[in-house]
């Protein structure tokens, strides 16, 4: 069994989840902020010592057109820095749609008495992105053979 880490990158949080080989399913971690654009290396570093990753998986974000959106050099050069940053491969894959999915399922999952009066919890945007880090690491243990 292997374990691995996603990745949904954003220029001001990235959410974060974590995967195993074994069972190919992924489950959401925690959705770190940056400081100025720049991602919470600390925060990152905290979660590849405490899980250990064989492998890192990145999210890139793509037009509907099959073209990378404008802002993929800044994905590139985040998954350069994992990669030299920590010695572990990164792998790149298409994340379409997977925050308009993480959306989906949280809106249909069963109110809870954790909610409150609007029906929302507090972190439902920071909930987003770690699933849909979850998503994108789950897309990507499905694809290896």
């Amino acid at each position: 069994m292997t374990t691995l880490l996603g990745f949904d990158f954003g220029l001001r949080k990235i959410g974060v989840a974590v995967g195993q080989t074994l069972t190919r399913s992924a489950t959401p971690l925690t959705t770190l902020r940056g400081q100025g654009e720049k991602p919470d290396w600390a925060g990152i570093g905290a979660l590849i010592e405490e899980w250990k990753p064989s492998a890192l998986v990145v999210g890139l974000p793509f037009n509907m057109d099959d073209t990378e959106v404008d802002w993929s050099p800044r994905v590139h050069r985040f998954a350069r820095q994992l990669e030299g940053r920590y010695g572990l491969k990164v792998h790149l894959i298409d994340e379409r749609l997977t925050s308009v999915e993480a959306k989906r399922q949280l809106n249909e999952r069963p109110q809870d008495p954790a909610r409150g009066r609007s029906g929302r919890k507090p972190s439902t945007r920071d909930a987003v992105d770690a699933l849909a880090a979850a998503l994108i690491l789950e897309t990507w243990l499905c694809e290896q053979d």
